[in-house]
């Protein structure tokens, strides 16, 4: 098990080994977040790196990552435990046929029937659990947006003192503090309670230097015109009126596109070609090829020149 950072700079470093490239506030939330065994809370556009975070977690802390995807209708069955009633069924012939009928035999039953052993445990409970060597898994509880407010205050117990309650059983409680993550594209606001649980920071899409250094490390096939290029040309699309703008996770997809094409540089026909993987909307697509995208990749191309 590898330990925690120790300070705003190991985990900035920590992050860059996994070449994840973060701003210095974002290293920061993340160090108290570890630092302060408290959950946090990331929310920005789609695309920018916020589930990446906990991956990065888990596999440079060597952590168990349990992920809890969201959508609309997440209930307790799916995210937290559920009994497993075929066996308890099978449980309950068994001992009919078997002739254990007197009221203790039946007693026992019942108890027996509500035991962990016919439990199903779902994300949240697995969290609750250490893992090998004892360390407390990475919980990524992704786009908390997508559900309904009812889950969400289901979700309070869970974050306030790491804790869940089934009543079978009783209460059980994690022996260590699982490292929480929770993200949201913002699609819907999400209740305060639950963010007053958390620590927050906004992930918003990188700069041209940030972006750039992205590409590097991300897709390291591409030339350095060709990524220069290419993150010149995100960032103006960033500033236009688009139904979707492209995320980092689109810039990364569109190199790997055009290094697949062995393009060293962007020309018009390749940009209204490769639109695709880049942008997501037809209404957006529609927009900018043609003499718009021309418009743009003469911008970069004389920007680059004159730098």
């Amino acid at each position: 098990m590898v330990k925690l950072p120790k300070s705003i700079d190991d985990t900035a470093a920590m992050l860059s080994r996994a070449d994840y490239v973060a701003e210095r506030s974002l290293a920061t939330a993340l160090f108290l977040s570890l630092k302060m065994e408290r959950p946090l809370f990331l929310e920005g556009e789609a695309g920018v790196g916020k589930t990446e975070i906990a991956k990065v977690l888990a596999a440079t802390l060597e952590r168990k990552l349990v992920r809890l995807q969201c959508y609309e209708g997440l209930d307790i069955s799916s995210a937290v435990y559920e009994w497993n009633y075929p066996r308890q069924m099978i449980e309950i012939r068994l001992a009919e046929a078997s002739g254990k009928a007197n009221e203790a035999a039946r007693k026992k039953l019942g108890q027996d029937i509500f035991s962990d052993q016919f439990l199903i445990k779902r994300p949240l409970l697995q969290a609750l659990e250490a893992g090998e060597g004892g360390a407390a898994p990475v919980l990524l509880i992704d786009e908390l947006d997508r559900t309904d407010e009812p889950f969400e205050a289901y979700l309070l117990e869970v974050l306030s003192d790491y804790q869940v309650s089934i009543p079978e059983l009783g209460t059980i409680r994690a022996e260590k503090p699982p490292i929480v993550i929770i993200t949201s594209n913002r699609t819907r606001e999400i209740h305060d309670a639950v963010k007053r649980r958390c620590l927050y920071h906004w992930v918003d899409y990188p700069n041209a230097a940030r972006e750039f250094d992205i590409l590097r490390r991300k897709a390291p096939g591409a030339e350095e015109r060709l990524s220069r290029e290419i993150v010149a040309f995100v960032q103006r699309l960033r500033k236009m009126d688009l139904f979707k703008l492209p995320g980092v996770a689109e810039t990364i997809d569109w190199t790997r596109a055009l290094v697949a094409l062995d393009q060293l540089a962007l020309d018009p026909d390749t940009v209204n070609d490769t639109l695709g993987a880049l942008l997501k909307y037809q209404d957006d697509i529609g927009r900018i090829r043609g003499s718009e995208a021309g418009r743009l990749l003469s911008e970069v191309k004389a920007e680059l020149a004159a730098a």
